[in-house]
């Protein structure tokens, strides 16, 4: 039936079809999700261990790293990590210094959906993106760093709500964990370096149905038009950014055009922040859907403009190399 080559046709086609597919079981039967039965069930627990894959995902993936490239990895992983938070933060700035009224900027956004949606990566696809393309495992590494946005705390932080949120060591360690075991693995043994590879493009449909199993395509009208321009500004803002930093750092500007994105968690964030301070309960649930918005509309827009630019990229190689021989 040809699903495997139908599927790569389609630009980062093995995470957005699962993506899709978890999306239309969440947004058709989202009783099932509040069911003990079913989240109980491996059924269950493959449409929602986001946490889990991640976890083996990191595992393979480390065990493909040899120990010499790790300053790769801190380097560019601390470079789009800063270039994601540091715009951000320039936007909150701006946001403070124009708008008056924070919970009402235009067209009902708020500051809060504004800096939650501006400072999380979505992993999933950038990590998907740059496997699919061929990317250095180093590059796809370099989201074990950039994953420090996930949850509430920068997005406090950007925020100035500095005293409410703490950021223990712990979240560190307990990130990089499982990509330092499959590095030491790896490293340790070539056979176990082989044996753990095989896994790492297994993990990476069913990271996407796990995270379509998490968004619900009706939250996308009951944005309305806010949630996708907020998405549509995440990948232009955050691509030109991250596209800069990315090239100053060595590499060809795709790793930052693939982190042009918004992580599904990110829109938890608003509803945290309400619980935490007051002042965000009425804007709390409109930013949610907000920022659900701009994590399908990122989801969407920053894989095909990422495909294009690799696709672009390797068309001039082609081209030089004729250019050579003639």
């Amino acid at each position: 039936m040809q699903i495997k080559a139908a599927i790569d046709k389609i630009p980062a086609g093995l995470m957005l079809v699962p993506l899709f597919i978890g999306s239309l079981v969440r947004t058709l039967f989202p009783e099932a999700f509040e069911s003990q039965a079913f989240t109980h069930s491996f059924t269950g627990g493959l449409l929602t261990g986001t946490t889990a894959l991640l976890g083996g995902f990191y595992l393979c993936l480390g065990s493909t790293i040899r120990f010499n490239s790790t300053g790769y990895v801190l380097k560019k992983g601390g470079a789009l990590w800063f270039g994601k938070i540091g715009t951000t933060f320039v936007i909150a700035l701006l946001i403070k210094a124009i708008f008056p009224d924070q919970n009402n900027l235009f067209l009902g956004l708020s500051a809060l959906a504004i800096v939650a949606a501006f400072s999380d990566t979505n992993g999933a696809i950038y990590m998907a993106l740059m496997g699919q393309l061929g990317k250095k495992k180093e590059d796809i590494a370099a989201y074990s760093i950039m994953s420090l946005e996930s949850g509430p705390f920068f997005t406090m932080l950007i925020l100035g709500i500095a005293g409410l949120a703490s950021f223990p060591i712990s979240a560190f360690v307990f990130t990089l964990l499982p990509l330092v075991v499959g590095m030491i693995l790896g490293n340790l043994d070539e056979k176990m370096r082989e044996f753990l590879s095989k896994g790492e493009h297994v993990f990476i449909p069913m990271l996407g149905l796990a995270i379509g199993a998490g968004i619900n395509l009706t939250n996308v009208m009951k944005a309305g038009l806010s949630g996708v321009i907020l998405g549509i500004a995440v990948v232009a803002i955050t691509g030109i950014a991250l596209f800069i930093l990315d090239r100053i750092t060595g590499g060809d500007g795709v790793g930052g055009l693939a982190a042009s994105n918004t992580a599904g968690n990110a829109a938890a964030v608003p509803l945290s922040l309400a619980a935490v301070n007051p002042i965000y309960n009425e804007v709390a649930a409109s930013a949610t859907l907000q920022v659900s918005a701009a994590v399908i509309v990122t989801a969407i827009l920053s894989p095909a403009l990422t495909v294009w630019y690799a696709k672009r990229i390797e068309k001039r190689k082609v081209q030089n190399v004729g250019n050579l021989e003639v």
